[in-house]
């Protein structure tokens, strides 16, 4: 029976396992991952991988990217492909008590907007993990758009003036989210004919959905 050697602790063979996961998937899946594969190790050594972020203790193990994609960049290329998004639980779920936007809908947009990067920048000038424009920022907030809470709340508080806005109409406000409401309204309450906020909106609904259904 094979043991483990005891100079090896339990973290450092979980990260030992999911490093080797990520370099196996990452080789045989090059150029044709279009989705994220998150991982963790149970109390038994078994790897667990899933396609459905949001979980406490699953870790982001390859970041997958669709055709036309246009998330914002992230500032640091140096930036580890093993993300512990478990650590954004406590703001996601106070900024959903908060301001009364779903969990579910804080996450997607956090997962299509920066892939659960605090330090992400994009090449508008887009800030956080919910990527919201300084402007925007100063709107909802007085904070560091860099500090994950801060981010974090405004972006909800942001999502629940849109909601408001559009009367819980989400495909329109996430539309508002990415494009701006004036943007919605002068489309005449419409998804705007943007290709990005065309792109945008059903990634995130169906983000939301996926989240929704594991949570059920």
């Amino acid at each position: 029976m094979y043991r483990r050697p005891s100079f090896l602790s339990t973290n450092t063979l979980r990260a030992v396992s999911l490093r080797a996961v990520a370099i196996v998937l990452g080789m045989t899946s090059a150029g044709v991952v279009h989705a994220d594969i998150f991982g963790t190790v149970d109390s038994k050594g078994a790897i667990v991988l899933t396609n459905a972020p949001g979980k406490v203790g699953l870790k982001l193990i390859v970041a997958g990217e669709s055709p036309g994609e246009s998330d914002a960049k992230r500032s640091n290329a140096e930036f580890s492909a093993t993300i512990d998004i478990a650590r954004f639980a406590d703001v996601i779920d106070e900024a959903s008590r908060t301001f009364r936007v779903r969990p579910e809908l804080l996450r997607a947009v956090i997962d299509v907007e920066s892939r659960f990067n605090p330090n992400a920048v994009s090449d508008k000038g887009a800030q956080g993990l919910m990527q919201l424009m300084p402007a925007t920022a100063r709107r909802f907030s007085s904070g560091n758009m860099f500090n994950p809470r801060d981010n974090v709340l405004a972006g909800a508080r942001y999502l629940r003036f849109l909601l408001d806005l559009f009367k819980e109409d989400m495909e329109l406000a996430l539309a508002a989210y990415n494009a701006g409401e004036n943007a919605v309204i002068r489309a005449g309450y419409r998804v705007p004919s943007l290709p990005e906020t065309r792109q945008y909106v059903p990634r995130v609904l169906a983000r939301y959905r996926r989240l929704l259904t594991a949570s059920s």
